[in-house]
């Protein structure tokens, strides 16, 4: 899995835990970034339908949650030629390691070669993914970056010296709940067609745009060659393609409607104290679905935060308030769904502190 911004990997035995035992039950991931949770939700069992509005992210959910691992043995043949074929350089090399610096120009011109073989190839779509899915990974392990692409290191990371070597993904069995699938929409769309028996949303709450901080990896899974603009070289799309979730004067109005539109029972909510609605403010707005239990975990805070803050010459010239923050897991139960004891661990809404 690729390193990301707000990554939910080490909530994942929580989250299972609130869940509940997959029973045949369907999940959303309505947010499904990296497929992380995702992932994990279909290794439990459940039958799990991962949504984003990115083209990385739902390369990453055809992958680990609509693909099974029937695949592997076509992947492994592909990934084993692709490992072979020499650097060409194009237009992933002149934009993103000449231009900008995100990868060393060696492993650029390794992308061009590989990016145009899968293209050339025209596979069926979930091979094609596991193909794209393959390459972004092998491309983040060798990236020159703090972990989000706002922008590259002044001198090469030790690791962009590493040559690319794709791997295969580890593809799953088929959930014994029912197949996965994978979907491109926007989170309101995709709630309002779907009806499952619970929704996870782990929506962005703060100003930072996954695809302004992921566009080199917007990039490879759209196979496009898009104009760029600035010193970070992003995609122009970055300028059009805004989400009301990263906009304080917005996000409570969408984030309200996107709950009440949820056609599940049983929902749970992943959110940073850092974000635009306090506790009070969220515990507010789910409880008018039923009632609402919630946990809270300390949680080490981003990438950007630990290194501190730097000038555009970077140069350190301030320190960071604070390290960590908390994250909440609220969990909202309606109908014959809010009779069940909630977890351990899991405090009512209102009922005083929260366990950690």
């Amino acid at each position: 899995m690729i390193k990301y911004l707000g990554s939910k990997r080490t909530l994942i035995p929580l989250l299972l835990e609130v869940m509940g035992p997959a029973d045949g039950r369907t999940v959303l991931d309505v947010f499904s970034g990296t497929a992380r949770v995702a992932h994990a939700l279909k290794a439990a069992g459940f039958a799990v339908r991962a949504n984003d509005h990115n083209a990385y992210a739902y390369r990453l959910a055809q992958t680990y949650v609509e693909a099974d691992d029937t695949w592997a043995p076509a992947a492994h043949k592909l990934v084993a030629e692709f490992n072979r074929l020499p650097g060409q350089e194009g237009y992933f090399t002149a934009t993103y390691c000449r231009g900008a610096r995100y990868l060393h120009p060696k492993n650029g011109a390794r992308v061009d070669a590989i990016r145009r073989a899968i293209a050339d190839k025209a596979l069926p779509p979930l091979l094609e993914a596991v193909c794209l899915t393959a390459l972004i990974e092998a491309a983040d392990r060798v990236d020159s970056t703090c972990g989000v692409q706002m922008a590259f290191l002044k001198k090469w990371a030790k690791r962009a010296h590493n040559d690319l070597e794709l791997r295969v993904p580890a593809l799953l069995p088929r959930a014994a709940a029912g197949p996965g699938f994978a979907h491109r929409q926007e989170a309101l769309d995709f709630v309002r067609a779907h009806p499952a028996d619970v929704a996870y949303l782990d929506p962005p709450y703060n100003q930072h745009s996954y695809l302004g901080n992921y566009h080199v990896w917007e990039t490879l899974a759209a196979q496009d060659e898009p104009a760029v603009y600035g010193i970070a070289h992003k995609r122009v799309d970055v300028k059009t393609r805004k989400s009301p979730f990263n906009r304080k004067t917005t996000f409570r109005g969408a984030f309200e409607e996107l709950v009440a539109a949820v056609r599940a029972p049983t929902l749970v909510v992943s959110f940073s104290d850092e974000g635009y609605l306090d506790r009070a403010a969220l515990e507010d707005i789910l409880s008018r679905r039923g009632r609402v239990s919630v946990v809270a975990t300390d949680y080490k805070r981003y990438v950007g935060a630990q290194i501190g803050i730097h000038n555009l010459k970077g140069e350190k010239v301030g320190r960071v308030s604070h390290l960590r923050n908390t994250e909440y897991v609220f969990v909202v139960e309606s109908g014959a769904a809010s009779r069940r004891a909630a977890p351990a661990g899991v405090t009512g809404a209102g009922a005083g502190p929260v366990a950690g």
